[in-house]
């Protein structure tokens, strides 16, 4: 699976919000994320619950650090039982790092809008075209990006992933 990304700091979620609304993405809610991340040598890899649920998601992923709108490949699986399954990946790879963020989805046409409260980190938009079983060209996700990326005033681009984010200061 494929997404085309970029993540931007972002002062005012509410006016956000706002912009989304008024370009007609759809309210998807609110989701709260803890997400743990283990070393891998060939990719990133976390395991995410959502809202506190047993079950939850681990999911591989690789793309470039980059302020531009990057390539994202993944693969995600479904894990029935969250705590075992980091008990596991823990005696396996090492103690995780954790990050806690609180998430408002809105979906606008193949675009996820995510607007993250990142614990500790601060305010973030991150936005991911879908790629996937082949619903935008790689051409027509850039343009829906940065679509996206003009309605919302978003001009503050982060290139590393959120884990990343844990080692500043």
């Amino acid at each position: 699976m494929q997404n085309l990304e970029r993540k931007f700091r972002c002062a005012d979620l509410a006016a956000a919000e706002r912009a989304a609304v008024g370009m007609g993405a759809t309210d998807r809610g609110v989701i709260a994320h803890r997400d743990l991340f283990f070393e891998a040598p060939e990719a990133r890899l976390k395991l995410r619950t959502i809202n506190g649920r047993e079950a939850a998601e681990l999911i591989a992923y690789r793309r470039a650090d980059s302020r531009n709108a990057r390539l994202s490949e993944y693969q995600v699986a479904p894990v029935s039982n969250a705590e075992a399954m980091v008990t596991v990946l823990t005696y396996a790879l090492g103690k995780p790092r954790e990050l806690i963020k609180t998430r408002h989805l809105f979906i606008f046409r193949s675009t996820r809008i995510h607007l993250d409260k990142v614990d500790c980190k601060g305010t973030f938009a991150e936005l991911e075209t879908m790629m996937s079983h082949g619903s935008a060209s790689l051409a027509e996700a850039h343009k829906e990006l940065e679509e996206v990326v003009a309605a919302l005033g978003l001009t503050d681009a982060v290139p590393e992933a959120y884990v990343d984010l844990l080692d500043e200061r």
